[in-house]
């Protein structure tokens, strides 16, 4: 069973500490240690092209595939051979494999590859290395790994960790700095950001400027800034939403804030597995108030092609604010 995102885990210092945070520090140290053992043990393979990862530092939400995603079209646009490589979170293929969205569903793939390769070649492989490996093979120049700041089996060429800069309603994107399950931190603030070679704020729509105090953290490492933007404009009429992501109530705040008229939204855990007793109660709420169904692209990509039929996937895109900035780093 998949456990909802905890809203402590991102309240910053100062507030009362629930106790659930306070019982799982042990288990954080531990995390903690692992993580910080196996990178300092791992022999990083070479694939002998060019590996941009795209990573973050906390469990989740931060919009890492989108960014994967628009350093992908950059790339591709500029002429280069680039392709997707994830682990295929969700999936039950070990790869490597090459995903075929005319073939291949979420719960083979992972969700996540399977909304990439719609627009791009992308890879899955739980040994990275191996991926890396057969991807170039295929004829890839260039990789984009989506996820893996803390996976250290590939030599990566440059390494960029994602950061949510939202910070209303009292949000921190790091919590108070715990790490997991303590808090949302994969491993401590400073080692993460030690081994990036610039940080990506993805800022919301309707937010003018990060926060002052967060952009402080990241010195004196390259920042860019992206914002996650609307490819298309929510469904017209009366909508009942629904998210299976890290952070659903972002979801929801960012279809009221693109003018969806949301008469209701159902939150579920990330990756959550969408089964038909579920989407049965959401359509009977949507009828109850003679609405549609609206979701994010990756949790339509886990629905079976009947139900994607009857739900909308509501796009977006990151736009970077320095394109320039972004195209140096990238080598185009």
């Amino acid at each position: 069973m998949k456990l909802a995102t905890p809203r402590w885990w991102y309240v910053r210092s100062g507030a009362p500490a629930p106790l659930a945070r306070l019982l799982l520090l042990p288990l954080s140290w531990v995390w903690a240690a692992v993580t910080a053992n196996r990178i300092a043990r791992a022999q990083p393979f070479d694939p002998g092209v060019p590996v941009i990862c795209v990573g973050g530092l906390t469990m989740g939400g931060t919009g890492k595939t989108p960014v994967a995603r628009e350093i992908l079209r950059r790339m591709r646009a500029a002429g280069v051979e680039a392709q997707g490589l994830s682990r295929g979170y969700g999936g039950a293929e070990a790869g490597p494999l090459r995903v075929d969205p005319a073939v291949h569903i979420a719960a083979q793939v992972g969700d996540e590859p399977l909304m990439l390769a719609r627009d791009v070649p992308v890879w899955i492989a739980r040994d990275r290395a191996q991926g890396a490996k057969a991807a170039a093979a295929a004829g890839a120049k260039a990789l984009v790994l989506d996820d893996g700041h803390q996976n250290p089996s590939l030599k990566k060429t440059l390494s960029l960790v994602v950061v949510d800069g939202e910070t209303r309603n009292g949000e921190w994107p790091f919590g108070d700095g715990a790490v997991f399950p303590s808090g949302p931190m994969r491993e401590p603030l400073k080692v993460g950001l030690a081994r990036a070679d610039a940080v990506v704020v993805l800022m919301p729509a309707g937010v003018a400027e990060p926060d002052a105090a967060l952009m402080a953290l990241f010195a004196p490492k390259p920042v860019l800034i992206a914002r996650l933007e609307a490819a298309a404009p929510p469904p017209p009429g009366p909508q009942v939403g629904f998210a299976g992501v890290a952070k659903p109530w972002k979801i929801e705040r960012a279809l009221t804030d693109a003018g969806c008229s949301l008469v209701d939204f159902a939150p579920f855990p990330d990756h959550a597995a969408f089964d038909e007793q579920t989407l049965q109660f959401l359509a009977h709420r949507a009828a109850l108030f003679d609405a549609g169904l609206v979701t994010t692209e990756k949790d339509w990509a886990r629905l079976t092609p009947e139900w994607r039929e009857r739900v909308t996937a509501w796009p977006v895109r990151v736009r970077f604010e320095d394109e320039a900035a972004v195209d140096r780093l990238l080598g185009l």
